[in-house]
């Protein structure tokens, strides 16, 4: 996102509470611990044109077994975010990254904004709940806001999740063992695809309490996946399923990509492509492992 932004000759500011080593280059970085006055008064001075909230818990086991925790990092940080910016930047556009979790099992597919949701776990409730926080700060306030239900995000840099989990386990173990049936399907989105989509909704988007699906259009089975990576890290091994489903995961999902094309957003990075850049950047750094 930081690259994409800084791309177009945006400036950057971050905020988050690991050490500054950890910000993107070029962009300027403040650490704090949210929710804070600290934050107030950063709005205050700055008075930034557009606030993308990526803050948040983001794991569906974990809000299973601490829903608790899962509410408090997601649902009241996203209350505390917003109405920082009602009180000290009221014309700024708010960017709330959600999820494709609150659609659970879609009954149809591609699934558009219009779908009913059903989640399937605190994790999808509570990533609802911000984007009616979002709907009630642009309505009753007028604070520009729209939503990005992301569906299942990878690239180099994130060490956690599907294609992670498989490049980990093969490159480290040379067997690759997965859950569910492998006809299991989602629809992968890389993540400068993720920054052009906040780039173009940032520009573009009406920004009234609206949703939009960044997604890239395509199902991708989990079987489909595993064989993709498989090649692109140079493996025989043949992939195991163990034929179990997990609690708060959905079965089938594709996007349906409308709303924001008509935006002017097109997904760049094919799934090919992209899985080849993981693959090459998991064998680097797993290479001493």
């Amino acid at each position: 996102m930081a690259r994409e932004f800084a791309r177009k000759e945006w400036r950057i500011l971050g905020v988050d509470v690991v050490p500054p080593e950890n910000a993107p280059q070029g962009a300027g970085y403040v650490r704090l611990a949210l929710p804070s006055s600290g934050f107030n008064e950063l709005l205050r001075s700055q008075q930034p044109d557009v606030c993308i909230h990526c803050a948040g818990r983001a794991s569906v086991p974990l809000s299973m077994n601490d829903p608790a925790s899962d509410f408090r990092d997601n649902t009241v940080l996203t209350f505390e975010i917003l109405e920082a910016l009602r009180r000290e930047a009221l014309a700024c556009r708010f960017l709330f990254l959600s999820s494709a979790a609150v659609y659970g099992n879609p009954e149809s597919l591609p699934v558009a904004e219009t779908h009913r949701v059903a989640p399937l776990s605190p994790y999808g409730y509570h990533k609802r709940q911000c984007e009616l926080l979002c709907e009630e700060f642009s309505t009753i306030f007028g604070l520009p806001t729209a939503a990005l239900r992301i569906f299942s995000a990878y690239g180099p840099g994130l060490r956690r999740q599907v294609i992670w989990d498989i490049c980990e386990r093969v490159l480290t173990t040379g067997e690759l063992r997965l859950r569910g049936t492998g006809r299991e399907s989602r629809d992968f989105i890389h993540a400068t695809d993720i920054g052009r989509a906040l780039l173009c909704i940032a520009s573009e988007a009406p920004c009234r309490g609206e949703i939009y699906n960044v997604a890239s259009g395509r199902e991708a089975t989990i079987q489909e996946l595993s064989s993709l990576l498989l090649d692109a890290l140079g493996s025989s091994t043949r992939p195991r399923f163990d034929g179990a489903a997990t609690p708060g995961n959905p079965l089938y999902w594709r996007a349906d990509i409308g709303r924001i094309a008509a935006l002017g957003f097109a997904p760049s990075i094919s799934l090919e492509k992209g899985v080849r850049s993981v693959a090459t950047w998991s064998s680097a750094e797993l290479a001493s492992v």
